[in-house]
């Protein structure tokens, strides 16, 4: 489907962005393989770590707040590859580069949907899967915010590899060498909030951390995939 019958020429960037979120969301819909992969992948991991490990209810707890964000980590990057790339290949990322809306808001909007239909899942399925590490609800509720706050980071971050590797050959492999240095923190700091809920300390103080990376990922992300996507459209 062409980007163009869905962006507004007109002097409203926020029209644009409204169009485009829907456009990227439907096809997503229609395309649901491609989405739900990550989502399988998800629930396979953690379904199957459990299994490895044995029963042990001490065990499972210690374990579970990493392999789950280990999980929400790798799922996201699983689709990262293909959040310009048929944009790209379609022409309609040039037609969005030449539209009077600024090539920066209308990433915005393609990260809004790419969230909502890879991230957001995540976040709903990991108070289910992490019962069966025998988390309690405070850990519970502690690892959904955290994937809450944390998925659209890595979202923001992701975008930045994918549009750098756009139309590269091998492009995948080089985008996970640059993000996953990137993600690191994002890591430490959203299971660390799970483990220290866990132990009694609260996990306040790394939510702040989440909160302050998010708010540096919203500010500086778009603008740096829309001067990526430019060099890649020269």
């Amino acid at each position: 489907m062409n980007a163009a019958a869905h962006l507004s020429l007109g002097p409203s960037p926020w029209l644009a962005m409204g169009g485009l979120l829907r456009r990227d969301v439907r096809l997503a819909f229609r395309r649901k393989s491609e989405w739900l992969s990550g989502v399988f992948f998800f629930v396979l991991v953690a379904a199957l770590f459990p299994l490895a490990i044995g029963p042990e209810p001490a065990t499972l707890r210690a374990i579970g707040p990493g392999v789950l964000w280990v999980a929400a980590l790798l799922a996201s990057m699983l689709s990262l590859s293909r959040l310009f790339e048929s944009d790209y290949q379609d022409g309609s990322l040039e037609q969005m580069s030449l539209s009077a809306a600024p090539l920066s808001w209308l990433v915005v909007a393609k990260l809004c949907a790419h969230w909502l239909i890879s991230g957001l899942p995540l976040v709903l399925l990991s108070p289910l899967l992490g019962l069966q590490f025998a988390l309690e609800p405070e850990a519970l509720f502690m690892l959904g915010l955290t994937l809450l706050i944390g998925t659209p980071v890595l979202s923001l971050i992701g975008a930045i590899g994918a549009a750098l590797t756009l139309g590269v050959r091998g492009g995948g492999v080089l985008q996970s060498l640059l993000l996953l240095p990137l993600y690191v923190p994002v890591l430490v700091f959203g299971a660390g909030a799970v483990d220290a809920q866990m132990r009694g300390l609260g996990g306040s103080a790394q939510v702040s951390v989440l909160l302050a990376l998010l708010l540096a990922a919203a500010a500086f992300s778009p603008w740096a995939c829309a001067a990526a996507l430019r060099l890649a459209l020269e």
